[in-house]
């Protein structure tokens, strides 16, 4: 079995559980959600127990039927193939020692779990990094072509790390923490594909930069068979500061035909030590700007921007599974200027989305605003199971 909540005999049975993901994952017992409150499930082989607000589950055997409102039985959104995915890169150790880097096959229309080994990497192609060195020493690398493997540590990059060629993987291990220090993304990547980034902590420093992770110039279509993936890339503004740090957007994908999944973009609403950030300190205006075309989440968490957490500009995107949370500390201004969390351009001809869960907990001040998700007229009908949940507060 596979318990996906924190359990404590006695009063209270479930505890800690807060929403999640799980993919690629064959459970030959019971999965039991328990009290998570939302959770994403991609491509497994489970038996599913439990519901509450927002279960989701694309190209999952096993997954219950979609179910929509709370009257019999807790909201689910089942969908029964993944579009296009690959899974997340991952290294190997032979019977002599010798390391492998791995690249899963890009996939459509998929169900179920795979675990093909893909593309082999000898680490003779494989730089490997320590929380040492400078952002133009590992630049060096990723421009003769290698790819390149994060120790864990704390990077505090001077320059943004440049991924220029087809194909490339970023690999972290032991969740390494990329500072963007210097006014620039800790990640850029240029107009090619198929690159891999996966593994690791972007965060905010104390100078304004355009985006944490910014993919592309705007003037790259992508492609279809070989699209960019992000995978387990948590993004924050704040956390170990109280104030003094910022950024204008934490993701910004320009370029076509690019995937996320598992992506929990976050402006803090507290200090790793419990302290709340108050008054719009450590700004971020937007979570995730999405202006290229193709672009494709699985597995959207966004909190707390100060602005609309999520703004879609590109053409043909497609959500599967939003949690997200409204900034706590905003003013009736907030709502007067009317943010939301999720914006579809009304530009925009073809859009799909399911399970986007908009919260609020307008914890300093009372705050009405007007609605959570604002998209054309002619794409409210592709907005399927959507939500909003009071969480607490003022609002």
């Amino acid at each position: 079995d596979l318990m996906l909540y924190m359990y404590r005999s006695g009063e209270c049975d479930a505890d800690f559980a807060s929403g999640g993901y799980v993919a690629n994952s064959q459970v030959k017992g019971k999965t039991q959600a328990g009290s998570e409150q939302q959770f994403f499930t991609r491509n497994c082989d489970v038996t599913w127990s439990g519901a509450v607000w927002n279960m989701n589950f694309v190209g999952v055997e096993g997954a219950p039927e979609s179910h929509c409102s709370n009257v019999d039985g807790d909201p689910v959104v089942a969908i029964d193939n993944t579009p296009t995915i690959a899974e997340k890169p991952f290294i190997s150790i032979d019977t002599s020692g010798k390391y492998t880097l791995n690249v899963p096959s890009v996939q459509s229309n998929r169900r179920g779990v795979d675990f093909g080994l893909g593309r082999q990497v000898d680490f003779e192609n494989v730089f490997v990094a320590d929380a040492s060195m400078s952002a133009s020493t590992i630049n060096t690398k990723l421009s003769e072509g290698l790819d390149v493997v994060f120790a864990a540590g704390i990077y505090n990059l001077e320059t943004a790390l440049k991924v220029e060629k087809d194909n490339q993987v970023l690999l972290g291990l032991g969740i390494p923490t990329l500072i963007a220090s210097g006014g620039e993304p800790a990640i850029q990547v240029g107009n090619v594909d198929g690159v891999r980034i996966a593994g690791m902590l972007l965060q905010a420093g104390t100078q304004k930069t355009e985006a944490l992770l910014l993919w592309g110039d705007g003037s790259h279509a992508g492609s279809a068979s070989n699209p960019g993936i992000l995978q387990d890339v948590p993004m924050r503004v704040g956390g170990p500061q109280a104030s003094g740090v910022q950024a204008d957007s934490m993701l910004k994908i320009n370029s076509g035909h690019v995937i996320g999944d598992n992506l929990w973009l976050w402006r803090a609403d507290h200090t790793i030590g419990g302290v709340g950030i108050v008054d719009g300190n450590n700004p971020c205006p937007n979570a995730a700007i999405i202006n290229g075309a193709d672009v494709t989440m699985y597995g959207l968490m966004c909190e707390h921007a100060t602005e609309d957490l999520v703004q879609w500009n590109g053409e043909r995107g497609q959500t599967y599974f939003m949690q997200s949370e409204l900034p706590y500390d905003m003013t009736q201004a907030y709502g007067d200027s009317g943010f939301v969390g999720y914006r579809v351009n009304d530009a925009v001809q073809d859009h799909d989305a399911y399970g986007i869960g908009i919260y609020h907990f307008f914890r300093d001040y009372p705050v009405v605003v007007e609605s959570a998700i604002k998209v054309p007229s002619h794409l409210e009908s592709r907005f399927l199971f959507p939500l909003s949940v009071y969480l607490n507060g003022k609002g």
